[in-house]
């Protein structure tokens, strides 16, 4: 996780997220932000007193490095169903890689992931079914935290599609958070 205490003005208009609500922004070329976090490949930056998400394909206008797009495969990839068993340790690691933007902790160790499974479909591709939540119900970054999720899982090789279910019942609550991350977040 990256913090800084510094401003940076952004070299060229960017698409970001306003957190909590989800609102589509644009944040302007020359804009002073500040970075709050940066983890899961996005950024969650202070600018005019607001929070919002930018991805990480839009570091490059706070001045970092692109590292590519995730999720993205291509035509002929989303055809043809991958030969190959699914690792599920490579699985968890890459759901450990999505963060709601408000909290420095992964999803899985704030206990969002109700379940997981791989299923062989008839076709012979994997499908991969998530069940999960989210702290608040009125999470305006809902969509954006089950959209990072399916990337994220369509990238694990031999992985051919994904099923996200966004469910608040039963509601989460701060007991389905690891010990790690309550240690992490001051909560014991």
């Amino acid at each position: 996780m990256t913090i800084s205490n510094k401003m940076i003005t952004t070299t060229r208009d960017i698409d970001a997220v306003l957190i909590p609500l989800g609102t589509p922004v644009i944040i302007p070329v020359g804009a002073a932000v500040m970075i709050t976090q940066q983890l899961g490949g996005t950024y969650t930056v202070s600018v005019n007193g607001n929070l919002a998400r930018i991805e990480g394909k839009d570091g490059d206008a706070l001045g970092f490095t692109q590292d590519g797009e995730h999720g993205k495969k291509t035509a002929e990839e989303e055809k043809t169903p991958s030969v190959g068993t699914v690792d599920e340790q490579v699985l968890q690691a890459a759901l450990k890689t999505c963060f709601d933007p408000e909290i420095p902790v992964n999803i899985v160790d704030l206990g969002l992931i109700y379940d997981c499974q791989i299923i062989d479909t008839d076709d012979g591709s994997n499908l991969v079914e998530i069940t999960m939540t989210l702290t608040a119900p009125g999470c305006g970054m809902g969509p954006f935290i089950v959209d990072d999720v399916r990337a994220k899982v369509l990238d694990v090789e031999h992985v051919d599609d994904v099923h996200v279910e966004l469910i608040f019942d039963p509601a989460w609550d701060r007991s389905m958070m690891s010990d790690e991350a309550r240690l992490q977040l001051g909560m014991f």
